[in-house]
């Protein structure tokens, strides 16, 4: 599983919307939808802020474990 899927399935699993995520980061809604749809790269401090969010490894939301 690619990381922006990951990304999806859990702002979904915790009923969130991109506009929800897109203020936690403090970017706008349009460019966090660019980052799940992988038309633009994540920049790494964001993905840390969500996986410190979401309470799951680099590992997990990158797909390289299906742990948590």
């Amino acid at each position: 599983m690619r990381y922006t899927e990951r990304m999806r399935a859990l702002r979904e699993d915790n009923d969130l919307t991109q506009k929800d995520i897109a203020d936690m980061l403090g970017v706008a809604q349009t460019t966090y939808s660019q980052y799940e749809l992988a038309k633009r790269p994540m920049p790494i401090d964001y993905l840390v802020a969500l996986c410190d969010y979401y309470k799951v490894s680099a590992d997990y939301m990158l797909g390289r474990t299906d742990k948590k």
